[in-house]
């Protein structure tokens, strides 16, 4: 998707444009790249415990840099445009996934809230510039605005991708046809004469839950180990995040050394063969908004069908309540090394909590959490109900630390000791 050469020739005399061509390539690379942001952040905060605070600073520090660099540059450079935008898929991630899991916001505020965002940028960007064409970047206050609207694009589609799953009970496999088949039609109506702008930043919002769908079935496991858990190819975070990076590294090398995305180049070579008009662009204004409504039938449907929410697992859903056992009930049938773990666990994380560490002994949980999950299958074939008797239990723990459950504030420190206690004594330590 692209716009006519009418907006660049009005651009003439400033800057080169520091944004590449929207060829196929852009299209690719930026799906790569919302892979990335899925599966890296899920990486970081979860697989090595950072913890998802600690990982949004992080990120954001790493931003900071990076965009600086970027601005710093007077024309369009593969290597650093792509790495802004691969950190930004990231911290966008982070920031709605800190308003969800949190700070307990749903995902329907989160996705109205960056709906309105979004919308106080397009309009400020327009009443300054009058354009909004990604081949107007040539001027430091319009790369501002753009870089602005990339960050915000990637927190909405984070935002509206998890809420789709959180309304239908999809599976991420199945998922990824929405903003697939969303992104086709849009590009259909493109061709046929629908507003070039519009039609990119619809697209542009959409790659974000096509990507981040596209990386959560790489990683997810074969088989869910509780249900409503994601299944897919069991590659897990840390091989996806390696494989894209890789893929998006090859793919820029190839662009700086071929030039086939640099604007100029690219005009030098190629004539636009879409037309469009007024009248096309209202007739194409009609298909966007019957694509809305359509895809509104299809969410609300799927809604209404029986399922079992995408999130429950995350929640600890277990088979139902389970009579209390001895703590030598619990761990008779229970590999040893893995009470041993979870003891070391607890003790570390109400540690912490009496030190006054609230972030170390949330990551520690979060840990916990991570390493109960990965362990459910072999625990399960051991005893399912001593599984089922501390499921329960570390499910109440993660609603103290407000760890997977939306809406729960974080109890106090007091609270969390005592639920650690409670599992340090069923577990006999």
């Amino acid at each position: 998707m692209t716009t006519t050469s009418t907006a660049r020739a009005a651009t003439a005399g400033r800057l080169l444009n520091k944004v590449p061509e929207v060829t196929i390539w852009f299209w690719i690379i930026k799906i790569l790249c919302t892979t990335v942001g899925e599966s890296f952040a899920d990486w970081i905060n979860l697989t090595l415990g950072v913890g998802l605070g600690n990982t949004a600073w992080i990120f954001t520090g790493v931003l900071v840099v990076v965009l600086a660099v970027q601005l710093s540059l007077k024309r369009y450079s593969p290597f650093p445009y792509w790495l802004t935008v691969v950190v930004i898929s990231i911290t966008g991630t982070l920031y709605t996934d800190i308003l969800t899991d949190q700070l307990g916001v749903p995902l329907w505020v989160s996705s109205a809230v960056f709906s309105v965002l979004l919308a106080a940028v397009f309009g400020i960007w327009w009443a300054r510039e009058r354009t909004l064409s990604i081949h107007s970047i040539d001027t430091r206050p319009r790369e501002a605005f753009y870089w602005l609207t990339v960050l915000v694009t990637f927190a909405l589609g984070t935002a509206t991708g998890d809420w789709t799953l959180e309304l239908t009970g999809w599976s991420p496999g199945v998922a990824v046809l929405l903003p697939l088949g969303l992104i086709l039609a849009i590009t259909a109506l493109w061709r046929g004469g629908a507003n070039p702008v519009l039609s990119f930043w619809l697209a542009y919002i959409l790659t974000r839950p096509l990507g981040a769908n596209i990386g959560d079935f790489l990683g997810s496991p074969t088989q869910a180990a509780n249900p409503g858990e994601p299944v897919g190819l069991g590659l897990g975070t840390f091989a996806t995040s390696i494989i894209f990076l890789g893929l998006i590294l090859a793919t820029v090398i190839y662009l700086a050394i071929s030039r086939r995305d640099v604007v100029e180049t690219y005009d030098a070579t190629h004539v636009s063969r879409v037309v469009t008009s007024p009248q096309r662009e209202r007739i194409g204004l009609i298909g966007f908004v019957a694509l809305g409504v359509a895809t509104a039938v299809i969410l609300t449907v799927a809604s209404l069908a029986p399922h079992q929410a995408a999130a429950a697992a995350d929640d600890g859903a277990s088979t139902g309540p389970v009579a209390s056992l001895s703590p030598q009930q619990v761990t008779a049938h229970l590999p040893k090394e893995a009470v041993a773990k979870y003891i070391a666990l607890a003790q570390t994380a109400t540690k912490q909590d009496a030190a006054g560490d609230t972030s170390a002994s949330h990551a520690t949980v979060q840990r916990m959490r991570d390493a109960w999950d990965a362990d459910a299958n072999a625990l399960q074939a051991a005893d399912q109900t001593a599984w089922t008797f501390l499921d329960q239990q570390m499910d109440a723990i993660l609603k103290t630390y407000a760890i997977d459950h939306p809406g729960v504030k974080a109890a106090a420190p007091a609270a969390q000791q005592a639920e650690l206690a409670t599992l340090l004594k069923d577990l006999g330590a």
